[in-house]
């Protein structure tokens, strides 16, 4: 089953961070990939842009875009990690390990269904 680990942070306090601080969360957030990925359980992650940089469309296909997400949150999403997990439970655990190492972060964890033509997908739902 497929669930995305959703990333959220306190942007400007990441923005903070030195590079040897950055590298330092960075060096051990791979080292919990690498553990999911050699018992199989990991899949895509990433780190998204500034949220400065992004940009929202809403309403009808041709509407306008606009800059930013404009939510009211202390937190932005800032990444996330897909994970393939045999239960729920599987999948907290996944994401206090991201939590051990990263421990300022907030994580929300969601399943996830995802289709590509011709690919064996795990689904969450049936």
């Amino acid at each position: 089953m497929l669930y995305a680990i959703l990333a959220y942070h306190v942007e400007t306090t990441v923005q903070s961070w030195t590079a040897e601080e950055d590298a330092a969360v960075m060096t051990k957030m791979l080292d919990v990939h690498a553990r999911l990925d050699k018992v199989g359980r990991f899949g895509p992650a990433a780190r998204l842009g500034d949220t400065q940089k992004a940009r929202t469309l809403r309403g009808k296909a041709d509407s306008m875009v606009t800059d930013g997400p404009f939510a009211e949150t202390k937190e932005q999403l800032l990444g996330f990690h897909v994970v393939n997990c045999e239960t729920e439970e599987e999948a907290i655990q996944t994401a206090r390990e991201l939590k051990q190492v990263n421990p300022t972060a907030v994580y929300e964890i969601r399943p996830i269904a995802f289709y590509l033509p011709g690919l064996a997908i795990p689904r969450t739902e049936s």
